[in-house]
């Protein structure tokens, strides 16, 4: 009896467990169909992308909360997107596929179930079967679905439009219990400073890694600032004060000016050197409100913001003079007139939709100044459609003194004829001189129409030129009336240059300040350990400092070693070309080019008995040539001056007429003679001969003046004598035309073929001696006369001691 009970206990057991396995099974093969991407999206997984990118667009469309009643629409709606960003991945797909990982942040072998997943792909294990509460960031929030931003849509929507209004952006994940503790934070600054014009973003670690990447992000919850492009992180305790002082402390600074009894004439009066209206905001709090620093940051570029504190006693002539009333925040916009403001505006309850809509109405000056293209493609917009045609009526004038009543009635007679078709500016000649010179050479009204962002404008100069007269006024309304019944009117077109930016900073400024950005976000890494963004940097700094101390540590401990003494001069040979070659290779030591005359004096020491090894180039000239040969012959023999082994000498052929014909009938190779008569003909031809002596080795080398540009048949100055002979017919008839300054053009290819020893050598038994037989005497002569004179002159010295 009791073995009977008990086994019937036991069949009990055991149906209840199975009918708990049997239903366990059920819930686990329904969670897992619900969390499988293939099964949400109804493809098999060896689908392609085309196939995948489908069936998302169709449930997408099916499930849509917007044209979707159903309850369940939201969830089946986030479910279908989370499993295309699964899928549409191809290295998270793969993830999913070997692990069953949904999450990059997930390590390998982890599910993303609030369970656990074993080793078998096929057993799950879930709290939904337990009906345990989901936490509520865990799931993209549908009303957080706005504001999620992807890689693309930040660099080609936020990224421009940060620098118009700040972006306060949270970096979250799926997975991030601590940013429960921040949403209710979160939504509360969002309600607060989204309708005052700071944009919202939300950004997933596990959708769009890229993004994280790109903004540091590498952990959640984290909130960025970015403004102008610049990304800064929020450090401090997330309350809602502290996030709304962080994005006023991402705004510049001075963006409004605090105005005061003492300063508004300088701030009302300074519209003409910054070119741009200014508006006044009255209001009794101490502080500038976050809503006008917005606005200023919005337009900044186009108007010039002053606050004035309505509370305090330091503007109490300034809310009298312009009648303020003290119960509402008021705003006036001033332009040309410091006294009288053009628009005004006053309300409990600013709104930022109205601040922008009074500001953007009023954004340019009656008359403003061309600074930059921007400001010309706004003023003068491209013609696009025939009803929107805008005529722009430019005066060209100066920054003088003397034009201010010019242009004062220039923006007089702008006032009496404001009119949505025209638009009226100037420009200063000085600081814009490609663009007046394109249209007008002086000064004067343009009337133009552009038609093409390339610069192309149709215009009409006004005749008479504008002195700001009665007449000149009529005249120019007169033509205006003319261009609004025929818009043929303009006859004339141009292809305008780009404006230059006359307000942008220096480089030098530019330089600084991006340097100082630099630092500060240096500076910022350091302070809160963001080693990730820091280690390029700091790499780059210790490799640095390792090569400079690395280098300064071998040269210190390293033995000094002592110069080779050099090998004793081998002879040299006569085809010796390395040597020269070497020689040439030195750079020159003065900056100068010594050049002694050949006389008779110094004719043994340079060429008869000049050292071995040693050269001197010799160049022949005449006394109505030497001024303007020798500043030649310096100039091609400078980059050669550097060597020992060169001289520099010249021979006057006035004084010297026969050494050249003697020279040259001493060649012993064979070269044709020539009778003393012939060389005494031609002895005027050798003015700007260059001669190479080797006095040691008995032979020269020969340079020949030639025309510049002629081939290399007719210029080769490094033939041979005889070859030189066969020629001196054609070349004599070509001599005497050739202009003194260019007989030497060609030197320097002669000096460099010289120095690598290619050029031919013309052998002589002995040099000829520099006089014939009556200079001889002569010199002689002449050389006794100032041996006498050098010797009485030292007996007198010698009689006065």
């Amino acid at each position: 009896m009791r073995v009977w009970r008990t086994s019937r206990q036991s069949g009990k057991c055991a149906a209840f467990l199975a009918i708990f396995m049997l239903i366990l099974s059920a819930e686990l093969v329904k969670t897992a169909s619900e969390y499988d991407p293939y099964y949400t999206l109804g493809v098999s997984r060896s689908a392609s992308q085309a196939e995948i990118k489908r069936a998302y667009k169709r449930l997408a469309r099916e499930w849509h909360p917007d044209k979707n009643k159903d309850p369940n629409a939201e969830d089946m709606f986030i479910r279908i997107s989370k499993s295309y960003e699964i899928l549409s991945n191809e290295e998270r797909r793969s993830n999913f596929d070997r692990f069953g990982q949904k999450d990059e942040n997930q390590h390998f072998g982890q599910s993303q179930h609030h369970g656990f997943r074993s080793f078998h792909s096929s057993f799950y294990f879930d709290e939904s079967f337990f009906h345990f509460p989901r936490y509520p960031l865990l799931s993209v929030d549908f009303s957080d679905s706005k504001y999620m931003l992807r890689l693309a849509q930040f660099n080609n929507e936020v990224l421009p439009d940060s620098h118009k209004r700040p972006y306060l952006i949270k970096v979250t994940s799926e997975w991030c219990f601590a940013c429960i503790h921040i949403e209710p934070v979160w939504k509360e600054t969002v309600q607060e400073l989204e309708p005052l014009g700071v944009g919202i973003g939300i950004v997933d670690l596990g959708f769009d890694r890229a993004l994280a990447k790109q903004l540091g992000a590498y952990r959640a919850p984290s909130i960025i600032g970015v403004v102008n492009g610049k990304v800064t992180f929020f450090h401090q305790a997330v309350v809602r004060e502290f996030l709304r002082q962080f994005v006023e402390d991402l705004l510049p600074q001075k963006l409004v000016m605090k105005i005061t009894d003492d300063n508004y004439m300088a701030f009302l009066e300074n519209w003409h050197v910054e070119n741009k209206p200014r508006v006044l905001l009255f209001d009794q709090v101490p502080i500038v409100p976050l809503l006008y620093k917005l606005t200023a940051f919005a337009f900044r570029d186009y108007v010039r913001f002053g606050f004035v504190d309505q509370s305090g006693t330091s503007s109490t002539r300034l809310l009298l003079q312009f009648n303020i009333n003290t119960y509402a925040p008021t705003m006036l916009l001033f332009k040309e007139d410091t006294v009288k403001p053009v628009d005004i505006i006053q309300a409990r309850g600013m709104k930022r939709q109205m601040m922008n809509e009074f500001v953007s109405n009023n954004k340019f000056l009656q008359v403003p100044r061309l600074v930059s293209q921007q400001l010309f493609d706004e003023l003068c917009p491209v013609k696009q459609f025939h009803r929107r045609r805008k005529y722009c009526v430019l005066l060209i004038t100066g920054d003088d003194p003397a034009y201010l009543a010019a242009n004062k009635a220039f923006l007089d007679f702008a006032s009496a004829n404001s009119k949505d078709v025209l638009r009226f500016a100037y420009v200063y000649q000085r600081q814009q001189q490609p663009l007046c010179q394109a249209l007008l050479q002086n000064q004067g009204v343009v009337i133009l129409e552009r038609r093409s962002q390339t610069g192309k404008v149709l215009y009409r100069s006004v005749s008479g030129g504008w002195n700001g007269s009665e007449e000149d006024k009529y005249h120019l309304h007169e033509q205006l009336e003319l261009l609004q019944k025929d818009p043929t009117y303009l006859t004339s077109d141009a292809t305008l240059p780009e404006l230059n930016n006359e307000m942008a900073p220096i480089f030098i400024i530019r330089w600084m300040n991006a340097a100082y950005d630099y630092m500060l976000q240096i500076y910022d890494d350091l302070l809160y350990s963001n080693w990730r963004e820091m280690m390029p940097i700091l790499s780059l700094i210790f490799s640095a400092l390792f090569i400079v101390f690395g280098t300064v540590i071998i040269q210190a401990f390293s033995k000094p070693q002592k110069p080779k003494p050099k090998p004793k001069e081998q002879t040299r040979t006569e085809d010796d070309a390395s040597s020269r070659a070497s020689t040439f290779s030195r750079p020159p030591k003065k900056d100068f080019v010594e050049v002694t005359e050949l006389t008779g004096i110094t004719y043994t020491s340079n060429l008869v008995k000049l050292r071995p090894g040693h050269i001197n180039v010799l160049l022949v000239l005449t006394n109505a040539s030497k001024s303007a040969l020798l500043r030649k012959f310096a100039k091609e023999v400078f980059s050669f001056s550097g060597s020992e082994t060169l001289h520099f000498s010249f021979l006057n052929a006035d004084k010297h007429r026969h050494w050249m014909s003697s020279l040259l009938r001493l060649d012993r190779d064979g070269a044709q003679s020539q009778s003393h008569s012939d060389d005494e003909e031609e002895s005027s031809n050798y003015m700007g001969y260059v001669l190479a002596l080797n006095g040691h080795k008995k032979y020269f080398c020969l340079f020949r003046p030639v025309f510049t540009g002629d081939d290399g048949s007719d210029s080769s100055s490094d033939t041979s004598f005889s070859s030189d002979s066969r020629r001196k017919s054609r070349s004599k008839s070509r001599a005497t035309s050739i202009e003194v300054h260019h007989k030497l053009d060609r030197l320097g290819l002669w000096m460099e073929r010289l120095m690598e020893g290619t050029l031919p050598r013309i052998r002589v038994p002995a040099w000829p001696t520099l006089f014939d037989d009556t200079q001889a005497n002569d010199g002689m002569q002449t050389e006794i006369v100032a041996l006498l004179q050098m010797i009485c002159l030292c007996g007198i010295a010698g009689s006065f001691n």
